[in-house]
């Protein structure tokens, strides 16, 4: 889908993802000491603003101008300062060595375009700082609940560790993300990449 389309889709509701920062991110983010942060792909821009809430001097970056224009009017009404730069993935470089995390969540884009998005995000990282990236899990095809129904979007823990280059692996799991409203009984659960690498110091 293209930037119209996804603007369309962020004009058709009122907050897509919700408001509240992904889950994983937060586990994650918990034991990491605030520094500069960027979140690719933002969205409406719940978990960059939620970074800027726990002290991250946070930025927020996406193609979708409509879901930029929400998480502007999100981060005013929460009282947090967010950078937000509109820009495409497949071609955006962003500064190297400027920041202690690099979020990549649910980006699902064709293997060799994430492939570079991925070695592109590393850069960014200043040494010690982490690139996480979470996705929807190839396996979720035929064992979970929503995201993507293209197998050649979907990825697994170690195409991710295999497209972090030189970075350090902390964490490369299969992960279960509870899913209302999905099954006969109201929930589902969606099966989750999650990666965290880390740039080495010099």
């Amino acid at each position: 889908m293209d930037a119209s389309g996804w603007d369309d889709r962020y004009r058709s509701t009122d907050l897509l993802w919700g408001s509240g920062p992904n889950v994983w991110l937060a586990a994650e983010a918990e034991g990491l000491p605030p520094g500069r942060a960027m979140d690719l792909a933002c969205g409406e821009g719940r978990n960059a603003i939620w970074l800027a809430e726990q002290g991250w001097r946070s930025t927020g970056v996406d193609f979708s101008a409509v879901a930029l224009d929400k998480a502007r009017a999100m981060a005013a009404e929460r009282g947090v300062s967010v950078e937000w730069i509109r820009a495409d993935l497949a071609t955006y470089e962003p500064p190297e060595s400027a920041f202690d995390l690099v979020v990549l969540a649910y980006l699902h884009l064709p293997r060799e375009v994430l492939a570079a998005v991925l070695g592109r995000a590393a850069t960014a990282l200043a040494p010690g700082g982490s690139l996480l990236v979470i996705g929807h899990d190839l396996a979720n095809l035929t064992e979970g609940v929503g995201g993507p129904q293209d197998p050649s979007v979907l990825y697994t823990k170690d195409d991710v560790t295999g497209w972090m280059g030189s970075l350090e692996i902390a964490k490369a799991e299969r992960v279960a993300r509870p899913v209302a409203g999905h099954g006969p009984d109201g929930g589902g659960v969606a099966l989750d990449v999650l990666v965290r690498g880390v740039k080495p110091a010099p």
